[in-house]
């Protein structure tokens, strides 16, 4: 499965508040999200952005990759499955 190619599903506005703060604080943490595949991969990044665009939601690394954030998994040491999907953000 392809994220880029699905339709995007929403995460919780909590996570995504979570991956605000990171970008303003620009700490190094590690990022596991899913691959184009749907196996998981593991980044030790910098979050430099949290963006919306063409109706999805994207964060950008200091590497230079950019991940859809419904790809994420886990995120310093949060994981986002454990946050739900009851309160999602709208775009």
């Amino acid at each position: 499965m392809n994220p880029a190619s699905t339709h995007y599903q929403p995460i919780n506005c909590e996570f995504h508040d979570l991956l605000e703060d990171l970008a303003t604080v620009r700490k190094r943490t590690r990022i596991t999200f899913l691959g184009a595949g749907g196996d998981r991969q593991h980044r030790d990044a910098v979050v430099t952005d949290v963006y919306a665009r063409e109706g999805a939601e994207y964060l950008s690394m200091d590497s230079g990759e950019i991940l859809r954030l419904d790809q994420l998994v886990e995120v310093d040491g949060a994981r986002l499955a454990d946050y739900g999907n009851a309160t999602s953000c709208e775009l």
